[in-house]
């Protein structure tokens, strides 16, 4: 699986809250409506800009806070192909894989607003096409790379009857 797109660069701990604010979550159930308040707590403009395969990437700890799995699923609905960041909430992270949404944790230190990125999941690499340098990712197992490809865990489990470890 490779992805490509642009970088969107947001800091540390980036909370459930601000990928999609709780005032939204009770007014409607279209991902299509939320994904239009999308991070829009830190970057207002955000869902204005957001391109499809275009990059969410991060510091430490993205996704802290609640569990709510609306927060992968606005990110995904935006159009944003993956998010990278240095560390993610165990829960955060659990919630994207299992909704289609690649998380993919690296150093992000190098990496600018608006870089063009390449991300290959399978070969475990991310170049940054914009200023020629490539780094290593923490490969996903296999069965997370399955589950992606298929679009997530309710898709994988549709096609497949049920799971295997």
């Amino acid at each position: 699986m490779v992805l490509r797109g642009r970088a969107h660069i947001f800091g540390d701990d980036v909370n459930t809250d601000y990928i999609i604010s709780g005032k939204y979550k009770f007014k409607t159930l279209d991902m299509d409506e939320l994904a239009c308040h999308c991070m829009e707590d830190v970057d207002p403009d955000f869902s204005t800009r957001v391109q499809p395969g275009d990059f969410i990437v991060a510091g430490g700890n993205f996704g802290c806070g609640s569990s709510r799995e609306q927060a992968p699923l606005v990110i995904k609905h935006a159009g944003v192909s993956a998010v990278l960041a240095r560390s993610f909430a165990r829960i955060f992270f659990r919630n994207a894989i299992n909704k289609g949404l690649p998380a993919v944790e690296c150093d992000t230190s190098g990496i600018e607003a608006g870089d063009e990125l390449e991300v290959d999941l399978a070969s475990g690499r991310v170049a940054n096409l914009t200023r020629g340098t490539e780094m290593a990712i923490t490969p996903l197992p296999a069965v997370m790379m399955d589950i992606l490809t298929e679009g997530g865990l309710t898709e994988y489990l549709k096609r497949h009857g049920g799971f295997e470890l």
